[in-house]
Parts: structure tokens; sequence; C-alpha cells
């Protein structure tokens, strides 16, 4: 393992912490979470602490698509070659277009179209009652004499 710097990180019963600014010196904790977030990015070794294996696979899927966007590959081509939802693809388009990342469960909370059910045709009785009426999970239907 590469050396830390001991004004980062304090080894305590043998395990690792990361040194933080505390909360209490920012006025937001957006603004804590932004100061954070530039201390990590500066720390080189912190990265394999924090992600796990899974997240880095992401990373690098989301970088690769990034890299063959900039290149002029189509999005089917993009798909299929790193195995990417076209929904993935499309959100990484949009980051590149100076929007945030949202992943496809948060873009569910408000972008995508809730389902419209057609109506039950079941439900609604027929208006000449012929044939004899029989009783299902979906309504009383009637039966062809």
């Amino acid at each position: 393992m590469n050396k830390i710097n001991n004004d980062k990180i304090n080894n305590i019963k043998g395990k690792i912490i990361f040194k933080l600014p505390p909360l209490n010196n920012y006025s937001s904790r957006k603004k804590w979470e932004e100061a954070c977030w530039q201390k990590i990015l500066k720390s080189q070794n912190i990265v394999d602490f924090l992600i796990t294996s899974y997240e880095k696979h992401n990373l690098v899927m989301r970088a690769a698509a990034i890299s063959d966007i900039n290149l002029g590959k189509k999005c089917k081509e993009i798909a299929n070659e790193l195995w990417l939802s076209p929904q993935t693809i499309s959100n990484i388009k949009r980051v590149r277009n100076g929007d945030s990342y949202l992943s496809y469960r948060e873009t569910g909370k408000t972008e995508r179209k809730k389902k419209e059910y057609s109506p039950n045709r079941f439900s609604e009785k027929p208006k000449k009652f012929r044939g004899r009426p029989q009783r299902t999970k979906y309504g009383t239907i009637y039966m062809p004499l």
C-alpha cells in the first residue's frame, strides 16, 4: 500500500479514518459536502477505501460512454458495446450538455410518465343481456346460449 499523508488520515486501532473538515465551519450542509468532496478528490488513495468495486465499474462504464459519445458513436453502438441501457446513455448525454447526472431511479420520481391503463371492459355491464350470466374474477359476463 502506498504511503498516505498523516495529516489526512489517523490510524486508530488498525482502522483508517479520513479527516474531513467539521460541519460547524460551514453555513450549510451543501457547502460542507462540496468542501469534503474537493478534499476527497485531492486525495489519491482514499477512493479505494470509499468506493466499492461495483461503483468503480459504474464510473468506468460512464467514462467509456462519454468517450464513445465524443468519438461520434451512435447510442445503439454504445449500448451494445458496453452493455448499458438507453436511459443511462441518455442521462450521460444530458450531463455532457450541462445537466447534473441522475440515475434511472432518481429520474423516475419526476420525469417518467405515469402508466395509463385502458378502462376495464368487464367493469361495465353490457347493454344487451343476451345469454346466461357467468361470474368471473373480472365481473359478470354473459355466455351465449
